[in-house]
């Protein structure tokens, strides 16, 4: 794909993310009703749930990345699950944020060291580990070995966070997608949020890898002057 090409499908993404992200919105403080128990304080659901669910996804695309370069030493892979590392620790960053503002009015605790909590953060942390091994690993290819081999190992604890409330019940909410417990007219709202996240993933992913390719590209010229 050529870099026209590339140029042109990164300006459409953007336009579509723009009104997917603007759809989300309206439909998550306006048109979505006002729970009864909570009132507006719900409304961060929306962007909650929504944002780790894509941190999942981007730490699913870290592990897929992780294998391909592994298998294949192909530097392609190496960048994305770079790129997937650091938007999957941003959308984790923003679930640890918005779940402490929605607690403390409904649990009247800032924090709870229940096994879903717990093991959220311990998975935001150790995909912050992988960009410190990036960070401090000089050579090329055996940073990019010793991060898919660690991103691997890591990517562990995602079915963890995943199931904990399924295998564990303690005070985090039930899974209210499975026990129907989310209003239907709450539902647009939700799925827009996680539509607008994805495709944001999307873009920042593209985004990234172009960047790190050129650093890359950047360090060559720079040895060869040398």
């Amino acid at each position: 794909m050529n870099k026209r090409t590339t140029a042109r499908l990164d300006m459409v993404l953007w336009g579509v993310l723009g009104l997917a992200m603007i759809a989300a919105l309206y439909l998550a403080f306006v048109d979505a009703p006002r729970e009864r128990t909570m009132g507006d304080l719900q409304r961060i659901f929306y962007f909650h749930v929504a944002a780790a669910i894509t941190g999942m996804t981007a730490f699913g695309v870290n592990f897929a990345a992780g294998v391909a370069y592994v298998a294949r030493r192909d530097r392609k892979w190496d960048r994305l699950a770079l790129a997937a590392a650091e938007t999957g620790v941003v959308f984790f960053a923003i679930v640890l944020i918005t779940g402490p503002i929605w607690a403390k009015p409904v649990w009247m605790v800032w924090w709870t060291w229940s096994p879903r909590l717990t093991l959220s953060l311990v998975l935001c942390l150790l995909y912050i580990a992988y960009l410190l091994i990036r960070r401090y690993i000089e050579d090329p290819d055996r940073r990019a070995m010793i991060a898919a081999v660690f991103g691997i190992v890591a990517f562990v604890d995602a079915p963890l966070v995943w199931f904990s409330i399924r295998w564990w019940r303690d005070i985090h909410p039930a899974p209210m997608l499975e026990s129907g417990g989310i209003d239907p007219a709450m539902r647009p709202a939700f799925w827009a949020c996680v539509a607008s996240f994805e495709l944001l993933l999307v873009y920042l992913l593209r985004r990234r890898c172009a960047l790190e390719s050129m650093r890359e590209e950047m360090e060559r010229l720079e040895r060869l002057a040398g």
